[in-house]
């Protein structure tokens, strides 16, 4: 992990193993920690079925008064029933206790194996053991995110630093996610965190707006899991008249280059996780563009980067741009094929309804990059989106074979 990817003021982070993960030593709890009361917000799974921990860390957000994320992986209490949302207030519990604060203002996340209870005699030592390893080291950062992973190959985090009305202003974040990723959003979770002062009602609305423009466009299969969720955290430390020490919580026009920030971080985030997709060989961005509504655009872009023959395509570097078109034409969205152009890594291949002659070899040579770059323009109106996916690969049917058994 680069050194430069540091914690914003005011806050700390620690990764423990407590044995919930198999292997020895493989870390399998996560917490940061607000060392005053923080603005939260959060943003949380589109999916009707929902792990406990969604269900007590969505009723405690937004809020002004927020100490610390509590995450533990390899379990995610989900469909656990009422057993589950015991074990998911009994982990804010022991950290609220640890931490001298409110239960409510400790928020919680889980992930791995859907309907299995939680350990908790595992967690009973973990819980205080992981209070007392808290550090604001980079190390402590990437500890923090390794404890988060379940199939991941690596953490993942992101920083961005500027100055915002004469202060400087750090957002940091870790997430974890390689497989179960579809829009809205995915087996995904994310801390983000700022030493910026905001008001819980800006810090919901930022939030919404950056995961909308990240995490909300990306894909590996499509399905939407149980657990995910993106808390942001922000401490104020940056600013002495921010709500922490009594203040206004930040100017209104400072909003705009903090919204930017928050954006740039989580569309960061969310590529290293199609980047890590389990078992991909390619990275793709999906740009369409030309549509009456971003509604439009969404659906067309999400079903070329759903698409299982679009994906198994890409895997084995075949141009068969026919997938692509007939994906965008199952789409749900009112248009013609005469409609459509695509590009595909720069090369024409078909225009405004029909094929244009063009070197396969050349195409499959370039997708075999691992680098895959699908333009998809309609003449229909201004609303443009961007998404990112990865190819579907027989690695990945065997690690979604083999899960738990």
């Amino acid at each position: 992990m680069p050194e430069s990817v540091v914690l914003p003021r005011g806050f700390r982070a620690a990764g423990h193993a407590c044995g919930i993960k198999q292997g020895a030593g493989a870390l399998d709890l996560a917490l940061f920690v607000a060392d005053r009361p923080a603005t939260a917000a959060g943003v949380f799974t589109q999916n009707r079925v929902v792990g406990a921990p969604v269900k007590v860390s969505r009723s405690r957000v937004p809020r002004a008064t927020a100490r610390a994320v509590v995450i533990n992986s390899g379990n995610a209490n989900a469909c656990t029933g009422e057993q589950g949302l015991e074990d998911a207030r009994w982990m804010t519990a022991s950290i609220a206790r640890e931490l001298g604060c409110g239960e409510d203002d400790v928020l919680v996340c889980s992930t791995g194996v859907i309907g299995r209870f939680l350990p908790r005699d595992k967690l009973q030592a973990g819980l205080p053991a992981v209070c007392g390893l808290l550090g604001e080291q980079p190390t402590d950062f990437e500890s923090a995110a390794r404890g988060m992973m379940t199939t991941d190959t690596v953490p993942k985090l992101a920083m961005r630093r500027r100055e915002i009305g004469d202060q400087p202003i750090t957002v940091s974040g870790a997430a974890k996610g390689a497989a179960m990723i579809g829009p809205n959003m995915a087996t995904m979770l994310a801390v983000v965190m700022t030493d910026a002062a905001l008001s819980p009602e800006a810090a919901d609305r930022l939030l919404r707006r950056a995961v909308d423009r990240s995490f909300n466009c990306i894909s590996v299969e499509g399905h939407t899991s149980t657990s995910d969720s993106v808390i942001l955290l922000a401490s104020g430390a940056a600013d002495s008249s921010s709500p922490a020490n009594g203040g206004h919580g930040g100017a209104a026009d400072e909003e705009g280059p903090i919204a930017d920030l928050l954006t740039e971080l989580c569309v960061e985030l969310a590529q290293k996780i199609v980047r890590d997709a389990e078992g991909a060989a390619h990275f793709v961005t999906i740009d369409v563009r030309g549509l009456r509504t971003d509604d439009e655009a969404r659906r067309i872009a999400k079903a070329i980067a759903d698409g299982p023959l679009v994906k198994t395509a890409i895997a084995g570097n075949d141009p068969n741009w026919g997938r692509i078109i007939s994906a965008a034409g199952y789409a749900g969205v009112d248009l013609r094929e005469e409609d459509m152009t695509l590009r595909l890594n720069g090369i024409l291949l078909y225009e405004s309804g029909s094929p244009v002659a063009h070197d396969a070899a050349a195409v499959s040579k370039a997708m075999s990059s691992g680098q895959v770059h699908i333009e998809l323009e309609l003449p229909l109106g201004e609303a443009q989106i961007r998404f990112w996916t990865s190819d579907l690969t027989t690695q990945y049917v065997r690690l979604n074979a083999d899960y738990t058994t």
